[in-house]
């Protein structure tokens, strides 16, 4: 610590390519945050505690691919299964295409598998009771300022009504909020509608499901429940595949994008990039400052010191521009969750990515002055001092 004085001074000798360089590493290192924040997001999806004891039977070709009805009262005599539910993709949006929201088409007893949804028992009742009521998340309702009691058109991406266009009317008659925001805060961006309504007024569904949801009895039981359920369909045109809810959530998730491999090729771009111009900045630096590097071998510094001079300096560099951008990264997650009103729903950048984050830095720090350093303790006294 003695000499970090005199780090320091080196570091700012050339204020604005250190400026510029710190720039570049808040900038990565304010991605690596975010984009950490997007890929727990999507691996925490359906990973409730409610979830584990859930089972999502889906077409084991393609999740695109629908069930028959006919399928909800065999998996309800199931060994091991408490209760089956059942739902519809409808692909709804607002207004205009880019408007998309999670909008599905639900059994009557869809809820009842979901008590961490909450709906007032007035607003459940009147949504009984209204066959083109909805209910709406309540991000969905702060986001479009809807109100209960408002009729909304929706235009589905996805499948025409009786009239053959794609826009559909609904009534809006409750809300729903999800009792624990942390694993299920994109309930408050869903819209349920009556499966019924849709089946009946969608010339291309007649009685079809998208996927069909079980509540097991017993957790452990799980996987036998699952093979139990699938063995229904076996070898018929209309196969599935059973698993549990946050395996499902992983699979939809893989069949769109694998989330994981595109933030890891987008880090190892970025990082790359970044040891080059990092790199560059440090050896410049080194070359720049020769004569001074003989100066302080002639005064007595070792080449010890000199070596842990130039490496201290590359590693304080990263870790000025790391720390701040994964601060920056920190308070900017918050505000993109309020400002998307939940649709893009940031977990907490925390001790889990800090940790690998503050490891990163130094092992850049260290990587890209490794050889500037090893340089600069090699240096000898008189060819630095004439020149040469």
């Amino acid at each position: 610590m003695k000499y970090l004085h005199l780090i320091w001074a080196e570091l700012f000798r050339r204020k604005t390519r250190t400026i510029l360089t710190l720039i570049s590493i808040l900038a990565a290192f304010l991605l690596f945050g975010l984009l950490n924040g997007v890929r727990v997001s999507f691996d925490q999806a359906g990973q409730s505690a409610q979830g584990a004891k859930r089972l999502q039977t889906g077409s084991k070709l393609s999740f695109i691919d629908t069930l028959p009805l006919s399928l909800n009262d065999r998996i309800a005599r199931t060994d091991g299964v408490k209760a089956v539910t059942y739902a519809n993709w409808f692909g709804g949006a607002y207004q205009k295409p880019e408007n998309q929201v999670f909008s599905f088409a639900v059994a009557p007893n869809y809820l009842d598998l979901y008590p961490e949804i909450e709906v007032s028992a007035a607003q459940r009742q009147a949504f009984d009771a209204t066959r083109t009521g909805v209910l709406v998340g309540e991000d969905l309702m702060k986001r479009f300022k809807w109100k209960v009691g408002q009729k909304i058109p929706l235009m589905s991406t996805i499948f025409p009504n009786s009239d053959g266009s794609k826009n559909w009317a609904f009534d809006i008659v409750g809300v729903m909020k999800p009792k624990d925001k942390a694993s299920g805060g994109w309930y408050g961006q869903m819209i349920i509608m009556h499966w019924k309504y849709f089946d009946e007024s969608c010339p291309y569904n007649r009685g079809q499901v998208g996927w069909y949801v079980s509540s097991v009895a017993d957790v452990n039981q799980a996987d036998r429940v699952a093979k139990s359920i699938d063995a229904l369909s076996a070898n018929s045109d209309h196969e599935t595949k059973s698993m549990t809810e946050s395996a499902a959530a992983a699979s939809w998730m893989k069949q769109m994008a694998d989330i994981g491999l595109i933030v890891g090729s987008i880090m190892g771009a970025v990082f790359f990039t970044l040891l080059l111009l990092t790199g560059n900045t440090m050896a410049q630096a080194v070359r720049e400052r020769i004569p001074e590097l003989a100066v302080l071998k002639t005064i007595g510094f070792s080449t010890t010191s000199v070596l842990g001079l130039v490496l201290s300096e590359s590693v304080l560099l990263v870790l000025l521009g790391g720390v701040l951008g994964l601060g920056l990264a920190t308070v900017i997650g918050p505000i993109l969750t309020l400002v998307s009103g939940g649709v893009i729903n940031m977990p907490p950048i925390n001790l889990s990515i800090w940790l690998p984050g503050l490891g990163l830095m130094i092992a850049i720090g260290v990587l890209v002055g490794l050889l500037p350093a090893i340089r600069a303790m090699r240096l000898n006294i008189v060819d630095a001092l004439a020149g040469r």
